[in-house]
């Protein structure tokens, strides 16, 4: 069975996490506050974690770093905070995703699946299809109502780091690093005229994107 680890100091909300997670043939354990956290995980390595910021003894940052130390397990943080430096602090110490407290159930569990198939070996296929566009990874090809779409380099690198992080929140800082290099991190008008350009291109209506979303402040989404 997947086996997740749970970090959640409120008793109720950490009992309805494990029922609902349980119910659908996770095995769970849970942890109250940051230390049991990291000495369970390393006892018992989970397959993901699910990790509140807010615990009694370490700041939930600090359990990010401690577990990013040996493992790339997946972390999807769940947080009452809902400031946009507290998501970019926690995408950039190392969280693959960043739910806001309240957060409905369906959607957690949506995102529990997505970042165990962006963990398996071999997950990331090399055509993504959406109900707008195709993107052919490992042709650089992308097309449109069966029409190739020509996308500059940089528009490619651009979508290509989204696409291979399906539902994943990708923090503009990485954007601007991965793609412009380091010391861009505060150019945050090029995501903007790039994004638009690549939604001009192959969304079927780009004020209305369906899949290259925009988290204000924070970073971007590939949703398929």
């Amino acid at each position: 069975m997947t086996r997740l680890l749970i970090v959640e100091d409120e008793p109720q909300l950490l009992r309805a996490l494990s029922i609902n997670l349980r119910a659908r043939r996770y095995e769970v354990a849970g942890a109250a506050n940051g230390a049991s956290a990291l000495r369970m995980a390393a006892a018992a390595p989970p397959d993901l974690v699910i990790l509140d910021l807010g615990l009694p003894d370490l700041d939930g940052i600090e359990v990010i770093a401690g577990l990013r130390g040996w493992t790339t397990v997946p972390i999807i943080v769940l947080s009452a905070r809902e400031g946009q430096g507290d998501k970019v602090d926690a995408l950039d110490a190392g969280a693959d995703d960043y739910l806001t407290k309240p957060f409905g159930m369906d959607e957690l569990l949506a995102r529990v699946r997505a970042a165990l198939r962006r963990s398996q070996p071999g997950a990331s296929t090399p055509v993504v299809t959406t109900a707008s566009f195709t993107l052919d990874l490992g042709a650089k090809r992308a097309t449109r109502e069966g029409t190739d779409v020509r996308l500059t380099p940089t528009e490619w690198h651009l979508v290509e780091i989204l696409a291979r992080n399906p539902s994943r929140l990708v923090p503009g800082s990485q954007l601007l690093r991965e793609v412009w290099g380091p010391g861009r991190e505060s150019d945050t008008n090029y995501l903007r005229v790039y994004l638009a350009q690549l939604r001009r291109k192959l969304e079927a209506d780009p004020a209305h994107p369906r899949h290259l979303i925009t988290e204000p402040g924070v970073g971007y989404r590939f949703e398929p």
